[in-house]
């Protein structure tokens, strides 16, 4: 079971991770770039979107990464499966204290400065996924030593 566990966390933080710089580097700094007129029904299609496609994947990670702090593989040290449910927790925190809001403010209208602020705030969700992820592949390679 906790081979499961870890190549579940495992999975699902190296698919957030490379949808977070997805949206960060590509996605989010482009919002500036559609027209006044058509942001609203394109915000809206986004977060329609990218729920169904981050939703499964934040929560598989997360629950694994509680698993796996009880459940530890062989080989890899409990505080570096502890480090890894603090980061993942601290990624829900930041989406619903940070990036949600912002997205709801960005429903009612384009506004340049949220759109930054979109931006400038996602940078905290990018790090907090990319350390995640080097702490599941340091557990997985513990594992797998």
């Amino acid at each position: 079971m906790a081979v499961l566990l870890l190549l579940t966390c495992l999975g699902s933080t190296l698919f957030m991770t490379g949808l977070i710089w997805l949206v960060q580097v590509v996605h989010y700094p482009l919002l500036v770039e559609v027209s006044p007129g058509a942001f609203g029904r394109y915000h809206a299609e986004h977060v329609r979107r990218i729920g169904p496609v981050v939703g499964p994947a934040m929560l598989a990670e997360l629950v694994s990464a509680a698993g796996l702090v009880v459940l530890l593989p062989p080989g890899t040290p409990g505080w570096l499966a502890v480090a890894g449910l603090i980061v993942a927790g601290l990624t829900w925190v930041v989406t619903a204290a940070v990036q949600v809001p912002l997205h709801r403010r960005l429903a009612l209208g384009f506004d340049a400065g949220r759109c930054r602020s979109l931006v400038r705030g996602n940078w905290v969700r990018t790090v907090l996924w990319s350390v995640h992820a080097a702490i599941v592949l340091a557990m997985a390679w513990l594992a797998m030593s």
